[in-house]
């Protein structure tokens, strides 16, 4: 074989050795990102009470929380937690929590909730604490799942319930996701505390700030990769919803968040075409604003809350 056979045969093996490497590379991003696991799942529970009060926790179980279930569209066996007002209420708040938490991560909003007269519910999201599934939605799959948790409690609580969406962080991206959706008028207003406006973008921050890897060519064969699975990371337009909702919002987030990107709240505050209103806390981290002044963060829910929700 002459040199140049040679080393083109080389360079040919490189090249090719290369793309399986990137085409491997993407595949694990795709599998780190999105696959979720009995064990993990595990710790995640564990550190979703861990990072509640005691207060918050014991007031938890006092509350005999009442198991709710449901079968998502795909076959799923998803879990939640329902809380009975003390008097006769029509007024509902479902909560959603983050990636990588539980059900329980929301207690301490359900405590504030409960308090104002609200029933409460508590779903777990799908690959999460104790529902099924094994890909993590990061709020788009999930809003398919919320229109069913909207369902089961009209069916369980009356026709005549007045329900409120509310959720952090990945939990913030499903409640908008949610409000893009065909809704029965019983859904009032939604509250998104530091919530992303795009899945990609969003994934494309981490992959960059988390694990130090470049977004480029990883993320798009990553997003290439997830067709053959369960949903597309690209498909995940939270922006794009907002825009497709009136209903009233809500926007939260901390000046100093360093898992959402803080130009995220004036993107999706634009994008929002009901009523709305944004609240930037100047030194907060993600999810921290509540913990920075509940006073204050309870009441500005509360205020926001009072024209829509009888």
């Amino acid at each position: 074989m002459k040199t140049w056979q040679k080393f083109a045969t080389g360079a040919g093996v490189l090249v090719a050795a290369g793309a399986v490497g990137v085409l491997g590379g993407a595949a694990i991003v795709y599998q780190m990102a999105t696959k979720s696991f009995s064990r993990g799942r595990l710790k995640a529970k564990e550190r979703a009470i861990a990072e509640n009060s005691a207060a918050d926790n014991a007031w938890y179980l006092r509350q005999h929380p009442i198991e709710w279930t449901q079968t998502s569209l795909d076959g799923l066996l998803l879990r939640g937690s329902f809380i009975e007002a003390d008097e006769p209420t029509t007024k509902v708040a479902i909560l959603a929590h983050g990636l990588g938490h539980a059900r329980e991560q929301m207690i301490p909003y359900a405590r504030v909730f409960h308090e104002w007269g609200y029933a409460v519910l508590m779903p777990d999201a799908r690959a999460h604490g104790d529902s099924e599934g094994n890909t993590i939605g990061y709020g788009w799959p999930d809003r398919i799942d919320y229109q069913g948790w909207i369902q089961k409690v009209l069916t369980q609580c009356g026709q005549d319930t007045q329900i409120v969406l509310m959720g952090i962080s990945m939990g913030a991206a499903t409640v908008m996701a949610t409000a893009g959706e065909d809704l029965p008028n019983n859904v009032k207003a939604i509250i998104a505390d530091s919530g992303y406006a795009s899945v990609m973008a969003e994934a494309r921050f981490r992959l960059h700030h988390k694990y130090h890897l470049p977004a480029t060519p990883t993320l798009s064969l990553a997003d290439q990769y997830s067709r053959f699975a369960d949903y597309r990371l690209a498909d995940g337009d939270i922006a794009g919803q907002l825009k497709k909702s009136n209903l009233p919002i809500l926007l939260i987030q901390g000046a100093n968040d360093q898992t959402v990107p803080v130009e995220n709240l004036n993107i999706l505050y634009q994008a929002a075409a009901g009523p709305k209103q944004k609240y930037r806390d100047p030194v907060a981290a993600h999810i921290a604003t509540r913990s920075q002044d509940p006073v204050l963060y309870d009441q500005m829910v509360a205020d926001f809350l009072k024209p829509y929700v009888d």
